[in-house]
C-alpha cells in the first residue's frame, strides 16, 4: 500500500497540471487499454516536467505555508510539555519560605497566542476599527512620557487610556472598564498552577504573586480569584512601585516587603525578567515553558488574526500547561477535529435559523459526533434535532427505480478491476439469488468465483436489467420499513436539512427523493456538507447545479467560494478520508432498514464499525472537549477551519495508517 500511494504521489499528484491530463486520459480511455495508454503518457508527462518541458505548472499553493507545520512523529504533542505532578512541584516549592509566580502566561493563560491580541475584542466592543495597533500605539507613547519625566516606564491602565482618550475620543473609563471584562472573558486558570497553588495554600505557605504589569494589584486580585485563585496573600506589580522585574528591582521590592532574611523562590514563563534577574536579587528560579512558545511549531498560521489566535491559543494552552499528556487520538479530535464541528455546527445552527427549517437530520455516521456537539451548544433545539440512520448504500437500493445510473455504478462500474468475485457483488447487492440464473444464462462462461472485469461487466449489467422488476422488488420491504422510520422522524415537518460531511451531496439528495417521490412524505430536505466535489474529483461539476439553486450548501468550499481550497482538496491524496476519519462514529454503516420478526418494528441493519471504538471514542472526547472549551461564540469561517485541517491532509502516514483500518465500503 505505501509503495503504490507513493508511485502515484511522484508520478501524478505531484504536479496538477499532469494529474488533470492523466485524469483526463482515463476518463476518455476506460478499460485495460486506456489504462496501458494512460501510464505510458503519464512517464512521458514526468519526463517532460522533469526536463522543463510541456508547460507543466505545479499549480496553487493554497495551504502550503500551514501545511509546513505537521504534529510531531511518533508520540502525542502533549507528551512534550508534560512537567512532573503538581504533587511533586508543590512539594519542591514547599521547601522555601515565599513562593512567588508570575501571572499572565504563568499563573494566567489567554485564550489567544499573542497578549495583544486581546485587543482584537476591546476594539470591538469599543465599536473602534484598528484599535489593536492603536492602543499599542498609545501604550508605547505613555512609557515614553513617562520616561521622559525621568520615571522607569511602568505605567497603568490609566495612564494609557489617558493617552488613547487624547489620541481618539475613546473616554478614558469607558475603555478601560471594555479591557477588563475581555480580559476576564479571555483570561483562564493555568490547570497546572492552580492545583500547584492549591496544595501550597493547603500546607500553609506564604505565596505571592510578582508581574511586570500596567493593570493595578487591585485588578490583578480580582482576575486572578475571578481564575479560581485563592490564598495569594500579595502582589506585587510593577506600575504601582515604579521598577520592573525586567530590571530586577521589583524582587529587591518583595524582599523589602517581607524579610530579607527568607527565602525565596519565582516561577515564570519569560527566562530574563523571571529567570536570570530572579536569581541575580537572590531568588531561587524555575522556569515555566510559555505554552505559546511550546506550540508554536505545530499550529497552523494560515488562518484570519482573530480567529487564528483564538484557535492556537486555547489549543496550546491545553496540549502545553505541563498537567497532563493525551493520547494522539484525543489530540486528533482536539486539534483538529474540534474546529471543524464547532464551525460546522455553527454553520448549520445559522442556516437552520435563517431558513426557519422543522428538523434537522444528521446523517449517519458522520453525523453521530455532529449531533452530540449540536446538543451541547443548542439543547433548545434537542427535540427538533435528530441522528438518523442513512447511507449511500441504503439510498442506492431505495431509490434504485429512479437512481439507475449511480446503481451500476457504484455496485458494478466501480468495481471492474478484477479484484471482487461475482458472488461478493451480488451479496453487497443483496441479490444472492438472481446469480444463479445469470451463470445458467452464460452458458457455463460465468460462475458465483469469477472476477468482475472489462470483459464481462456488460453481460452483467445486461442480465440485471433484464431482470430490473425482480431487482427492485428485492428492496420493496426495506423501502417500507424506511418509510415507516423516517414519517415518525417527520411527523408534521415540511422543511427538513440533511447533515453531512460530503462530499457529492447524494445522500441528501436521494434522501431529498425517496422522501417525497417514493415515500410521500411531503418534507422538503434541503442538503448541508462540510464540502463537495473538489477540483480533482472525477466528476468536479457533479452537484453544482444543486448547490447553485440551494439544494446543497457548502461549509468549507466549493466552486462559489474558498475557490483556493477547492483546488487544493484531492481525494486521490486522502483529503476526504482524513475528514471521515475524525467524525467516523462507532456504530457501522447502514445497509439498510428490516422488520422485526414480528413485522412491527423497524429496525436498522449496520455493517461492523471500520475504525476501532476506543480509537473513535478518544478522537470524539477531544472533539468534544473543544467544543467546551471554545471561548468564543461566534461563527468559524470554513477557510479558517481547513487551514487549521491542513496539516493533517499532508500527513502521509497518517493516512496511510487510516486506510490501513478503514474498509472500502460502497
Amino acid at each position: 500500500m505505501r509503495l503504490k500511494l507513493g508511485v502515484y504521489e511522484t508520478l501524478v499528484n505531484r504536479v496538477p497540471d499532469i494529474r488533470a491530463r492523466y485524469q483526463s486520459l482515463r476518463r476518455r480511455h476506460p478499460g485495460r487499454g486506456g489504462r496501458l495508454l494512460a501510464w505510458g503518457a503519464l512517464l512521458g508527462m514526468n519526463l517532460q516536467y522533469l526536463f522543463g518541458k510541456g508547460g507543466y505548472k505545479k499549480g496553487p499553493a493554497s495551504g502550503r505555508q500551514a501545511g509546513l507545520k505537521r504534529p510531531p512523529a511518533g508520540r502525542s504533542e502533549s507528551s512534550l510539555s508534560v512537567r512532573e505532578t503538581p504533587e511533586q512541584f508543590a512539594q519542591r516549592l514547599a521547601a522555601y519560605d515565599v513562593i512567588s509566580f508570575d501571572v499572565f502566561d504563568t499563573l494566567i493563560l489567554r485564550a489567544v497566542s499573542e497578549p495583544k491580541d486581546v485587543f482584537y475584542f476591546v476594539g470591538d466592543r469599543l465599536e473602534y476599527l484598528d484599535f489593536r495597533r492603536l492602543r499599542r500605539e498609545a501604550e508605547e507613547a505613555a512609557r515614553r512620557a513617562n520616561r521622559a519625566k525621568g520615571g522607569s516606564g511602568e505605567i497603568a491602565l490609566s495612564d494609557i487610556y489617558e493617552e488613547l482618550e487624547a489620541r481618539t475620543g475613546i473616554p478614558k473609563e469607558e475603555g478601560m472598564r471594555a479591557e477588563l471584562e475581555a480580559e476576564k472573558t479571555f483570561c483562564f486558570a493555568n490547570p497546572y498552577l492552580l492545583e500547584t497553588v492549591r496544595l501550597l495554600s493547603g500546607m500553609g505557605k506564604k505565596i505571592i504573586a510578582v508581574s511586570d504589569m500596567y493593570l493595578s494589584e487591585a485588578m490583578i486580585r480580582d482576575l486572578a480569584e475571578h481564575c479560581g485563585y485563592s490564598g495569594i496573600e500579595a502582589y506585587f506589580v510593577s506600575c504601582e512601585y515604579g521598577v520592573s522585574k525586567g530590571t530586577g528591582d521589583l524582587y529587591d521590592r518583595v524582599k523589602e516587603a517581607l524579610g530579607e532574611q527568607l527565602t525565596y523562590i519565582h516561577v515564570g514563563d519569560h527566562p530574563q525578567a523571571d529567570g536570570i534577574r530572579a536569581r541575580d536579587r537572590g531568588f531561587h528560579a524555575v522556569p515555566y515553558r510559555n505554552v505559546n512558545e511550546a506550540g508554536s511549531p505545530y499550529r497552523a498560521g494560515d488562518m484570519s488574526a482573530v480567529t487564528g489566535s483564538i484557535y492556537r491559543g486555547m489549543v496550546n494552552a491545553k496540549l502545553h500547561n505541563g498537567l497532563r499528556g493525551y493520547s494522539r487520538e484525543y489530540e486528533l479530535g482536539y486539534v483538529y477535529g474540534g474546529i471543524l464541528t464547532l464551525g460546522y455546527c455553527r454553520f448549520i445552527h445559522e442556516y437552520v435559523r435563517t431558513h426557519r427549517t422543522d428538523k434537522l437530520l444528521f446523517l449517519s455516521r458522520d453525523g453521530d459526533i455532529l449531533n452530540q456537539a449540536y446538543g451541547i451548544l443548542y439543547p433548545e433545539e434537542r427535540k427538533t434535532a435528530a441522528y438518523v440512520p442513512w447511507s449511500r448504500l441504503a439510498a442506492l437500493k431505495l431509490g434504485a427505480a429512479y437512481y439507475q445510473y449511480d446503481y451500476f455504478t457504484s455496485f458494478l462500474y466501480h468495481k471492474k478491476n478484477g479484484r471482487e468475485s461475482l458472488n461478493r457483488i451480488f451479496i453487497s447487492m443483496e441479490l444472492t439469488d438472481l446469480l444463479p440464473g445469470l451463470c445458467r444464462e452464460s452458458g457455463g462462461h460465468l460462475n458465483k468465483d469469477t472476477l468482475l472485469s472489462d470483459s464481462n461487466i456488460a453481460i452483467v449489467e445486461g442480465y440485471l436489467r433484464r431482470n430490473w422488476n425482480s431487482v427492485l422488488q428485492h428492496y420493496k420491504e426495506q423501502s417500507e420499513a424506511g418509510r415507516q422510520y423516517y414519517s415518525q422522524i417527520l411527523k408534521d415537518c415540511r422543511k427538513a436539512c440533511a447533515v453531512d460531511i460530503g462530499w457529492a451531496g447524494s445522500g441528501a439528495v436521494m434522501l431529498n427523493h425517496i422522501v417525497n417521490r417514493v415515500w410521500g412524505l411531503n418534507c422538503e430536505i434541503t442538503g448541508l456538507t462540510a464540502g463537495t466535489n473538489s477540483a480533482f474529483n472525477q466528476w468536479p461539476n457533479r452537484s453544482e447545479a444543486q448547490l447553485h439553486s440551494g439544494r446543497l450548501v457548502s461549509y468549507l468550499y466549493s466552486q462559489q467560494h474558498n475557490r483556493d481550497l477547492w483546488s487544493y482538496h484531492d481525494d486521490a491524496k486522502g483529503h476526504n478520508v482524513v475528514f471521515e476519519y475524525l467524525m467516523g462514529s462507532p456504530q457501522g454503516s447502514v445497509r439498510g432498514f428490516c422488520w422485526d420478526e414480528n413485522k412491527k418494528e423497524v429496525q436498522i441493519d449496520r455493517k461492523e464499525c471500520d475504525i476501532d471504538k476506543q480509537t473513535v471514542a478518544q478522537i470524539h472526547r477531544g472533539i468534544l472537549d473543544f467544543v467546551r472549551d471554545y471561548p468564543d461564540s461566534r461563527p468559524i469561517s470554513g477557510r479558517d477551519v481547513y487551514a487549521a485541517l491542513i496539516p493533517l491532509t499532508k500527513d502521509r502516514k497518517l493516512i496511510e495508517g487510516i486506510l490501513k483500518t478503514m474498509e472500502v465500503n460502497v
